[in-house]
């Protein structure tokens, strides 16, 4: 039952992914970029969360916890550019 739930959970996710993808490419404002970009970054991490689940160990789940620092890093990073014009004062 939890191998049918995973792969229900994959196969959502996945396909979010490519949602996300699609509205980084075809968005009007950078603001919708970033948001897309942002999302995507969500949805990987829940993927490697998934992941660790199916494969019944911890290390994935600390490489989704590095992936969320760096995710929300690089989303501060990019909205302070798009603020300010650039990233180090």
């Amino acid at each position: 039952m939890i191998g049918m739930a995973l792969g229900f959970a994959y196969m959502c996710f996945g396909l979010a992914m490519l949602f996300c993808l699609y509205r980084v490419v075809f968005a009007p404002g950078i603001a919708d970029r970033v948001l897309a970009l942002d999302t995507m970054t969500i949805n990987a991490i829940a993927l490697l969360a998934l992941f660790g689940i199916d494969k019944g160990t911890g290390m994935y789940f600390e490489a989704s916890l590095l992936f969320a620092m760096v995710g929300f890093i690089s989303t501060v990073a990019y909205g302070k550019f798009i603020l300010r014009g650039d990233i180090i004062e």
